[in-house]
């Protein structure tokens, strides 16, 4: 066994083991991207790098490739090594062809996986959609018909024709999910302990009590009416909103556990010290507030509305008590105002378990933006030629389980397979990497489907080396290798043999173990695979 130091804590390997194999034993996430255990160390990404000081001299080297020798101490986790790493993320995505999230997904407020949504409405699986819609959104039949659809102004389909109609297939999920004896509900954390009290039962304050509770916080609201919905109720009145919509959406969130006690002014019929002292956090999202209710509720105020004194956390003048929406300054629209409830939320969950209360950082996404003709044309080549569905029933009745599914089928799925699943997407999050900061000219977006469902994007392929050398490993009868020069290296098959050729026997083992889903073997539920009838419910 050898000894070595990592971030001051010695450990011992075996002999041959290297510094990754040390730094794993001691549950220290050293990244990887061109490392799989199986093949041995490739060098190629240099994201594993550490700090290394040996015999009186310090260098920089590769994790996985260096062996482990008595004595060495090694640095991994200062603010250098991770500038290191940032840099070779970087490096990697300047030339990085592909989205991580579509276009919609990016634009999405609430961050709702539009097109995973699309797929499984297309494949006839409404329980699956639930699910995807729930896991964003609090009240997702209001939002089916009140949103003002900022995802339809991103979709690349409007390149095309129109854009698909995502608010009308996301009432569809609602209605359809409304419609059963029970309807599902997101599942939520284990019990923390903790309690938070929302004041203010409108669409920031219910979106925060959601996202709250979700995450095991137990969530009172209070309401100066007598009924919960906030400004919601208005368009009740106004006919743009059906009352039995929102009403049903009260009961969801009342089924989740979520406490409402209606009728009671915060700051007249009870002070905010009495919610200070009997629950562990505020959060003000009583809509535009004046300086008299500022007040009442002891808070300090702006001309706008309640005074922020930290952006990133929401919080106020007063410690514990955090507030969002209108009560800070006017937000005109729907889904933005129950964003601002959403991202306040997990500030205070961050500040419940202790930490530095902030929002949660966006997603990482590389990003090609606009596409050129021919590019486009791939995307459309897996989706429905059919223009936009328009409901036949109408009178505002929304679509049927047919008309959902031909329309969620013109989805171009133009997000990437393996985003969420993607490492070099997780540690460009983890270490802050920022796309774009090595410019260079794009290179055209490819996109090889092969008929044994094998997809091959080249642009996302960092060369690591993996799939070529379990090709050989696993003697395929033709393997991959390296073609080309310089910054032309491609991987493919050789003798200008198709991928699917060259991948006979271990497709999916290297669609597991590609860092980046370049390479993908699609299942034979993948609706967005072309086929005669052009994804319309294939199976």
């Amino acid at each position: 066994m050898i000894p070595i130091t990592i971030d001051g804590r010695e450990v011992e390997i075996e002999e041959g083991k290297t510094i990754l194999d040390g730094a794993r034993q001691l549950g220290i996430d050293i990244p990887t991207l061109c490392y799989l255990e199986r093949c041995g160390p490739m060098t190629s990404c240099l994201v594993c790098v550490v700090k290394l000081r040996f015999n009186g001299r310090t260098s920089v080297v590769p994790s996985c490739g260096m062996k482990a020798v008595a004595g060495m101490v090694v640095e991994s986790e200062t603010p250098e090594v991770h500038d290191l790493r940032r840099s070779a993320l970087e490096l990697l995505l300047s030339d990085h062809v592909g989205d991580c999230l579509s276009p919609c997904v990016r634009i999405c407020p609430l961050g709702l996986n539009i097109p995973q949504m699309l797929r499984q409405v297309q494949l006839g699986r409404p329980e699956e959609a639930a699910a995807t819609v729930r896991a964003a959104l609090a009240l997702p039949a209001v939002l089916g018909r009140m949103c003002h659809r900022p995802c339809e102004n991103g979709c690349r389909r409007t390149a095309c024709d129109s854009a698909a109609a995502i608010r009308e297939v996301e009432r569809f999920v609602a209605d359809t999910n409304q419609s059963r004896a029970e309807p599902y509900l997101a599942p939520r954390k284990p019990a923390t302990g903790k309690r938070v009290a929302v004041v203010g039962a409108g669409p920031t304050g219910l979106a925060a009590a959601y996202e709250l509770m979700r995450n095991g916080h137990a969530c009172v609201v209070w309401d100066r009416a007598e009924t919960p919905g906030g400004s919601l109720r208005r368009e009740v009145e106004a006919g743009r909103l059906e009352p039995a919509v929102l009403e049903a959406e009260i009961r969801d969130l009342k089924r989740m556990g979520i406490e409402f006690r209606s009728g009671i002014l915060v700051g007249r019929d009870i002070p905010m010290t009495s919610l200070l002292a009997e629950f562990d956090a505020v959060f003000l999202a009583a809509g535009e507030m004046t300086a008299a209710d500022g007040e009442a509720l002891g808070v300090t105020m702006t001309v706008a509305g309640v005074k922020i004194v930290r952006a990133d956390a929401f919080l106020t003048s007063v410690e514990r008590v955090f507030s969002a929406g209108s009560a800070v300054r006017p937000v005109k629209q729907l889904v933005k105002a129950m964003a601002e409830g959403q991202m306040a939320a997990e500030a205070i969950g961050e500040f419940l378990a202790g930490h530095d209360p902030r929002k949660a950082p966006k997603p990482f996404s590389s990003v090609m933006g606009r596409l050129e003709k021919p590019e486009l044309h791939l995307f459309r080549a897996g989706a429905s030629p059919e223009p936009r569905v328009t409901p036949k029933s109408g009178g505002g009745v929304g679509f049927d389980p047919s008309e959902a599914a031909h329309e969620s089928a013109r989805c171009l799925h133009c997000d990437c397979r393996a985003a969420g699943d993607c490492r070099l997407q997780h540690y460009s999050q983890v270490y802050g990497a920022e796309f774009g900061r090595f410019p260079r000219q794009r290179r055209a977006f490819e996109q090889h489907r092969h008929p044994g469902r094998v997809l091959f994007e080249p642009g996302k392929c960092i060369l690591c080396g993996i799939c070529v050398k379990i090709a050989s490993e696993s003697a395929e009868p033709l393997g991959l290798t390296f073609v080309g020069r310089g910054f032309e290296v491609r991987v493919a098959a050789p003798l200008d043999e198709t991928f699917e050729r060259g991948l006979q026997v271990v497709a999916a083992e290297c669609a597991e173990a590609c860092p980046t889903g370049a390479i993908e073997v699609a299942a034979p539920t993948d609706a967005f695979w072309g086929c005669s009838n052009h994804g319309h419910g294939c199976r």
